[in-house]
């Protein structure tokens, strides 16, 4: 099969098509022909080293992905599942050494597997799988009652947008924040209030919320500079791992999506959600797979809203 990965760190000059050997699924096991997947900023993390560490012991090439949508082509021995094989699926995928999502043919845990919501596309619903269980995860951490304030960064983003709305269709006031040309976008995805994006955000939403918000999703990594805004006793969510200094009863609650990962019944929720239009999918561009250098610059030169997409 092909697949696109790289065989050296470096820049996005390093990806490639390489030929893989054809995956077969095992037991608990489904294999997807994968259509499209989606590009993130973990991928051009493990592009350019950043996970070199971890995979010092597997050899090259590494191929990266962590979300997929296809067809189910094969099932594996003793999986249970209302799947059938040529179904339009989604997928949620945990890359390790030649496994990841930019690849002909993937195979996962069949409880990382659900449905292509009703009426999208398979490019569409390559956005869904990785960005909505990080935020439903951040959602869970924080456990927020209706009526309470959830403030967000980098909303106009792929994680921050789905914290607005998910945070909405569960009841939260919503404070979030945005460029001028982004303040409609967040604005329609479902925020209460609009405040500037930037280093100055958590003044600007103490100015809304003088006693500071329950709980906040720092997707746009502004880390320390956000803790202003919690109040005493609130919490925070972060997506890189990011655990601050204790101050004022704050805690912090780093979210690593690879724990929800087999999370089935949370990633088919994600699936109602978009069926139902409670979440909007949103491609910003497809490219033919062997064009993934320039995804990977595109999304590296900032500005993107929605989320790139390799098409197989």
């Amino acid at each position: 099969m092909r697949a696109v990965g790289v065989t050296e760190f470096g820049g996005p000059e390093v990806l490639r098509v390489v030929e893989l050997p054809d995956p077969q699924a095992g037991p608990g096991e489904v294999r997807i022909r994968v259509h499209a997947a989606a590009v993130n900023p973990t991928d051009t993390g493990l592009r350019s080293g950043g996970r070199a560490s971890q995979l010092r012991d597997i050899p090259p090439p590494y191929v990266p992905g962590m979300d997929a949508a296809g067809v189910l082509d094969q099932i594996g021995p003793g999986v249970d599942t209302n799947l059938r094989v040529g179904d339009h699926v989604m997928a949620i995928v945990v890359p390790h050494g030649s496994h990841g999502a930019y690849a002909e043919l993937l195979v996962v845990p069949a409880e990382s597997v659900t449905r292509v919501p009703a009426g999208a596309t398979d490019a569409e619903a390559a956005t869904l799988p990785m960005n909505g269980l990080t935020t439903r995860q951040a959602l869970d951490l924080l456990d927020l009652a209706p009526g309470q304030t959830l403030a967000v960064t980098g909303a106009a983003g792929a994680v921050g947008g789905y914290a607005v709305q998910l945070g909405k269709a569960e009841g939260l006031r919503i404070i979030a924040d945005a460029a001028p040309e982004d303040e409609q976008l967040v604005k329609d995805l479902g925020a209460d209030v609009v405040v500037p994006r930037g280093p100055e955000f958590a003044a600007r939403v103490r100015e809304v919320v003088p006693d500071g918000v329950d709980g906040l999703i720092d997707a746009a990594l502004l880390n320390e500079l956000v803790v202003p805004a919690v109040r005493d006793g609130g919490r925070i969510a972060t997506v890189r791992g990011f655990t601050g200094e204790p101050e004022r009863g704050i805690t912090f609650h780093p979210v690593f999506v690879r724990n929800y990962a087999r999370e089935h019944d949370k990633l088919d929720r994600l699936r109602q959600q978009a069926e139902s239009g409670t979440v909007t999918l949103r491609v910003a561009k497809t490219l033919a797979a062997d064009h993934a250098a320039e995804a990977h610059r595109t999304l590296e030169a900032g500005g993107t809203r929605g989320r790139l997409v390799l098409e197989f």
